[in-house]
């Protein structure tokens, strides 16, 4: 066996008896996974079911790849949405006030590489990813 599948038997066994013992804890309700480019995304913990298949780890209905997860925990409210940042494919340029990066520092549209941005609009404030 390769040390990579033994890793990833190790984090699903270390998340199926994490989520175990949290679900006997009333104040948390939620897995957050950090991703690398800063991305947080909360799965309620009682529809929780896990799996890992290849490079990806399915959680819920979402789907991670294994290399761009950062962190995960245990958080008594989802995260995802916590922010007021919405996550949105398609952006009408036009309405753009200002870009920032997950840094933020202010980008003009003209200079976005790959990677995930904030975007505030004249309709609301958006995390968007440049392809």
């Amino acid at each position: 066996m390769s040390v990579i599948y033994l890793l990833k038997k190790s984090l699903v066994m270390a998340i199926f008896a994490t989520c175990s013992i949290s679900a006997m804890a009333d104040d948390y309700k939620y897995i957050t996974f950090e991703t690398t480019d800063g991305g947080k995304t909360s799965v309620d913990i009682s529809a929780l079911t896990l799996g890992i298949d290849g490079n990806t780890l399915v959680a819920g209905n979402k789907t991670f790849i294994l290399s761009n997860l950062k962190k995960m925990y245990f958080s008594v409210s989802d995260e995802t949405t916590a922010t007021g940042i919405n996550p949105k494919k398609l952006i009408d340029m036009q309405e753009v006030i200002a870009i920032y990066d997950m840094q933020g520092n202010q980008v003009d549209k003209n200079h976005m590489k790959k990677g995930v941005y904030i975007v505030k609009t004249k309709s609301g404030t958006y995390k968007i990813e440049s392809r």
